[in-house]
């Protein structure tokens, strides 16, 4: 294992910890979802330039938690990396993001990402977690595994409640 790669596993361990001790017990999915954009994007910031996730709703992804500029509120799944890998259920990591003929400019300044599919406990997809850079190459199999790493131990590890029951007087 390389310098870089160890430096980056210590750095997701830290944080996977910090994220376990913060949702310990927790069962409210946004909350989670908040929860960890807020913590990823405080410790790999600027390399994380934007970090959030998009739900499944209604057959489409929808804008949920995030951290960064202004997003796309809708994707379809036919339709960008996102989508990719909602279809897919498989992680997709972009080096660079103009060269990808999926890739929807959300904001122009992201040149890479990473999107990682989100299961429940019955193996079910509930989201996409999407990450950008403003760095080329800003993403490799070690952020893929770590990454995966947190979202199983909060999403497939125990039932979740997926939306709130609001009602405004």
């Amino acid at each position: 294992m390389d310098e870089l790669t160890q430096a980056k596993t210590a750095q997701y361990k830290a944080v996977a910890a910090e994220i376990n001790a913060l949702l310990e017990g927790e069962t409210q999915a946004v909350l989670k979802m908040a929860t960890i954009v807020a913590v990823l994007k405080s410790h790999f910031a600027p390399r994380f330039f934007w970090c959030g996730f998009y739900v499944m709703h209604n057959g489409e992804l929808i804008i949920s938690a995030y951290q960064g500029s202004v997003a796309c509120q809708h994707i379809a799944l036919n339709r960008g990396v996102c989508g990719r890998a909602a279809r897919t259920g498989q992680a997709q990591i972009v080096a660079d993001t103009h060269a990808d003929p999926e890739h929807i400019a959300c904001d122009s300044r992201s040149n890479s990402e990473i999107v990682l599919p989100v299961f429940d406990h019955n193996g079910q997809l509930v989201a996409v977690l999407d990450i950008d850079s403003t760095d080329y190459n800003a993403f490799d199999r070690c952020d893929q595994l770590h990454l995966e790493e947190i979202l199983q131990s909060q999403f497939a590890a125990a039932p979740l409640v997926l939306h709130y029951n609001i009602s405004i007087s």
